[in-house]
């Protein structure tokens, strides 16, 4: 408990001395530096991981110059963790989940090329090939399924590679490649949602929703008329493997489609299928999987009201099970520098009892309730850092509670540094 104690101490004092300090200014396109762009660029600037988007209103936290006649674009959210869990199957741990982006956009005619590089450093930063969190499920470590433990991302999270081209006035095509990067299936993926910037773990739903947002050999299309946007993926199903420092290949296997609505710059609305070949490496058959989701952002306090709805279902072709999923998440300034956040899970899990158990291949459904709260302090230029703390609480059903307890408990104290323009 040492390194929560010690952050504990940290938030206070920092907290007591920022209230003597003024307002920071506006974190999003301050001192931008850009070459003339045209519509094919600015829609790659709304882009998140793959070829999905926040809402337009999203205020992204992101340092934009150029080099030459290429627009470049950098951000990048880091966490160093102190989590503590109750009950027979629950941890503790200092970890760090972390991620950097760099991009390069350059006009070509009406269109506009994107090469897209995203690294993690949780293969050093995540010890062990996981951290604890009580009731997920999904991967493997050394040739063990994880259960109440989350895997690391990969080094390289994505290398992709856009083209995006006006057809019409209303209407432009997207094309996209990456080795590794985020087919045309689910959400925005958690570690790049405006909602869930204040959350260091992840979601106990991520396998149900969002799991396929580091895949292999991705090849996507889209074309968008007005506020739609409708667009189809190839890409190799198998999850990552244990070695997190490497990119996988594989022959392009799975497929998925996606259907995003855009009402307004507030909204964004999307609707997703596919089937995933072999995506558990210890787990029989395929996966189908439907997911959709509704993002709200609008601005509020100098920053964001962000929030996101989610539901998610797999199919598993070999066992026959339906499990389902649903998540709300919301990040609400309530001023400047002080931030609450929520999320609200309900998961189906039927990964949580090995072979040898009775409970062996049962369902359950469990419930996660999340609150937390960040205080910005102002210490770096370039870095907008907060320290905060969330706490969760469970429901499971009476047949596990011997193994879990009644009432288990988690939380998180941790130091957020996240990647802004200059003052």
């Amino acid at each position: 408990m040492k390194p929560a104690i010690a952050l504990l101490a940290l938030a206070a004092a920092c907290a007591i001395a920022q209230d003597q300090q003024p307002p920071m200014p506006d974190m999003n396109m301050s001192g931008m530096n850009m070459v003339e762009m045209n519509a094919a660029s600015m829609y790659l600037m709304n882009l998140a991981s793959g070829t999905s988007q926040n809402p337009e209103a999203w205020l992204m936290p992101m340092i934009q110059t150029h080099l030459g006649n290429w627009n470049t674009t950098f951000m990048g959210l880091g966490f160093l963790s102190d989590i503590q869990q109750s009950g027979p199957r629950g941890g503790d741990k200092l970890y760090s989940t972390n991620w950097a982006m760099a991009s390069a956009e350059h006009r070509l005619g009406s269109g506009a090329f994107e090469a897209v590089l995203m690294l993690s450093l949780e293969p050093a930063t995540v010890t062990n090939r996981s951290y604890p969190l009580l009731f997920q499920t999904g991967e493997t470590a050394y040739g063990v399924p994880l259960v109440d433990r989350q895997h690391p991302h990969n080094l390289i999270m994505e290398l992709g590679f856009h083209y995006v081209r006006p057809l019409t006035e209303h209407t432009m095509i997207d094309l996209y490649f990456a080795p590794v990067g985020d087919p045309a299936l689910g959400p925005v993926a958690y570690p790049h949602r405006a909602s869930a910037d204040e959350f260091p773990e992840a979601p106990i739903s991520h396998h149900l929703q969002d799991s396929t947002h580091i895949a292999d050999e991705v090849v996507t299309a889209g074309i968008r008329y007005r506020q739609f946007k409708l667009e189809a993926s190839g890409f190799y199903g198998s999850e990552p493997g244990e070695n997190r420092w490497i990119i996988q290949t594989g022959p392009i296997n799975s497929w998925s489609a996606r259907l995003w609505y855009f009402p307004n710059r507030h909204w964004a609305a999307q609707i997703s299928g596919g089937r995933l070949a072999h995506p558990e490496a210890l787990q029989p058959g395929d996966q189908v999987r439907i997911t959709s989701s509704i993002a709200y952002s609008r601005p509020m306090a100098g920053r964001n009201w962000d929030s996101t709805l989610v539901w998610g279902r797999t199919h598993s072709t070999a066992t026959y099970r339906n499990l389902n999923s649903y998540l709300a998440e919301t990040a609400v300034p309530v001023t400047r520098r002080n931030i609450l956040s929520g999320r609200f899970e309900l998961a189906d899990k039927d990964e949580l009892f090995g072979g040898q158990s009775a409970l062996y291949g049962s369902t359950f459904r469990i419930g996660e309730y999340t609150a937390g709260y960040t205080r910005d302090i102002d210490l770096f230029r370039y870095l907008e850092t907060g320290i905060g703390a969330n706490f969760s609480s469970y429901t499971l059903p009476g047949a596990i509670k011997a193994y879990y307890g009644s009432h288990p408990l988690g939380g998180n104290i941790f130091l957020r540094l996240r990647l802004r323009p200059a003052k």
